[in-house]
């Protein structure tokens, strides 16, 4: 990959600057959606010793994500994306403020049982305002493509990458120690003041989406006419738009396959970290490792992605599946925290390399709902993982592994006891992942895929231009539409 000459961003254009205060708003309150997300997590798992809770958390997460992906991505393309991320953090301070109530007027000592009705009402309601955050995230990935030129969207999907890391890195820190402190007080006071001021910030600053209305593709250019819809989740044009650009549900499945391994993930993870260390330890790790997820993320902002971005995002998904492999083999920190890292470095690539195709194959006015789409397709893996693997470990392989024949076969070498049972899970998905990559690296669907991407003509317009912008010399004007193929193409086959 070569150094970019361009920097990353300009502030002298209009554009850009307002792509970085937008980025520092979803910074912010993504902090404060994923410190709930990850204090509950740890929360529930110390008041209730209950893998199978930990894995019915993560699953409601992620099947609500996947189930309302694409409604979400409709109401970004149906509304301007201000308002879209308005609204996205005004539902998520409501949904807290619900949660809180609950909170302070249920007893403590009902939040110790696994099967109080209460508790999970009050998980509902918190992770309910953790989903509503997701129309934000898919409205930044869409103001990419308005705001920043083409050849400059692989590094600025970096720095989103970056302040991913930071979320993390802050949410580690501060959720660990405020669960420590008070459960679940702290944690959402701070995130309703938090979530107030973003909400302020995003109604003071001004951003301008009137060019948005020339990237429409008219449909005899590869564009789906939406006609007179004003908020239709209209499943089946977008469906068509996917199918109308060869390769994109083969990118979307791939994908799929990289958040299996996210679903087994968060359904063990925390409770496997939980058993050999202490939540605040547990929380500050997790802090440093995000330190480089910020790494990665700047990496790609730095070098860019390369001309196969495909291959990049599969070889990423093969080493991600071999450190699942390696690093459970014995109970050790160290070998958690080093396979942790190198997940931590790689994982920006994998999704700037999806997200710049996407902003690249698909017209403006249909990428929120393909962003959507995508989102509720990949996620449908996930919670299928944490709610199939948060039982079967419990119930089978945790025995299986503290006085069963696992621990009688493999124990003297591997270790015994519910921890082990854990790591055991983790080792047999790294193994499945590790297979499933390796076929998709050799199939003929890919490299079709990779020549489709390579014989693509960057994209004809660039919304991010500013009206009083010269165009860069050299360059000469094409028809909107022109990057989508011929229906009678061969690549459609």
């Amino acid at each position: 990959m070569s150094r970019p000459k361009t920097p990353v961003l300009d502030l002298t254009r209009r554009g850009d600057r307002t792509f970085l205060h937008l980025l520092l708003n979803v910074l912010i309150v993504s902090v404060m959606n994923f410190t709930v997300w990850f204090a509950i997590t740890f929360w529930v798992f110390i008041e209730t010793r209950s893998v199978l809770a930990t894995g019915m958390v993560a699953g409601i997460f992620l099947v609500c994500t996947a189930a309302c992906g694409i409604w979400f991505g409709s109401l970004v393309d149906h509304h301007r994306k201000k308002v879209s991320m308005q609204g996205s953090v005004i539902a998520s301070l409501a949904f807290y403020v619900l949660a809180f109530g609950v909170y302070v007027v249920v007893p403590d000592e009902t939040f110790t049982r696994a099967s109080s009705v209460w508790l999970w009402v009050f998980i509902a309601l918190a992770m309910f305002g953790v989903i509503a955050g997701n129309v934000r995230m898919i409205a930044m990935m869409t103001l990419v493509t308005l705001l920043i030129e083409p050849d400059r969207r692989d590094r600025a999907n970096g720095l989103v990458g970056t302040t991913t890391g930071v979320t993390m890195l802050a949410t580690s820190i501060i959720s660990g120690l405020l669960v420590a402190r008070d459960g679940m007080f702290s944690v959402l006071i701070l995130t309703m003041v938090l979530l107030a001021a973003g909400a302020l910030h995003l109604g003071l600053l001004e951003v301008d989406e009137s060019r948005a209305v020339d990237l429409a593709a008219p449909p005899e250019a590869g564009g789906v006419d939406d006609g007179p819809q004003v908020s239709s989740i209209d499943l089946k044009g977008t469906i068509r738009q996917v199918r109308q650009t060869p390769g994109l549900f083969a990118l979307i499945g791939f994908s799929c396959l990289n958040n299996f391994l996210g679903g087994a993930f968060m359904a063990l993870m925390d409770a496997y970290g939980l058993s050999m260390m202490s939540v605040q330890a547990w929380g500050l790790m997790w802090g440093a490792l995000s330190g480089l997820f910020i790494v990665g993320g700047l990496l790609v902002a730095r070098t860019g992605l390369g001309a196969r971005p495909l291959r990049l995002l599969l070889l990423v998904n093969l080493v991600l599946w071999s450190v699942t492999v390696l690093f459970p083999l014995q109970a050790s920190i160290v070998m958690l925290v080093a396979g942790m890292a190198v997940y931590m470095v790689l994982v920006p690539y994998a999704e700037a390399a999806e997200q710049t195709i996407l902003q690249r194959v698909v017209p403006y006015e249909r990428q929120g709902r393909v962003f959507g789409f995508a989102q509720s397709i990949e996620q449908a893996a996930s919670p299928l993982t944490a709610f199939v693997i948060g039982p079967l470990t419990q119930l089978l392989v945790i025995p299986f592994m503290t006085d069963g024949a696992g621990a009688d076969a493999i124990g003297d070498w591997f270790g015994t006891g519910p921890a082990r049972g854990i790591a055991l899970v983790f080792v047999l998905v790294g193994v499945l992942g590790v297979l499933l990559t390796v076929y998709a690296l050799n199939s003929r669907f890919y490299h079709r895929l990779s020549e489709r991407y390579a014989q693509s003509d960057p994209p004809p317009d660039d919304p991010a231009a500013d009206p009083a912008d010269p165009p860069p010399s050299g360059t000469s004007e094409q028809p909107r539409g022109g990057l989508l193929p011929d229906p009678s193409s061969d690549t459609r086959r």
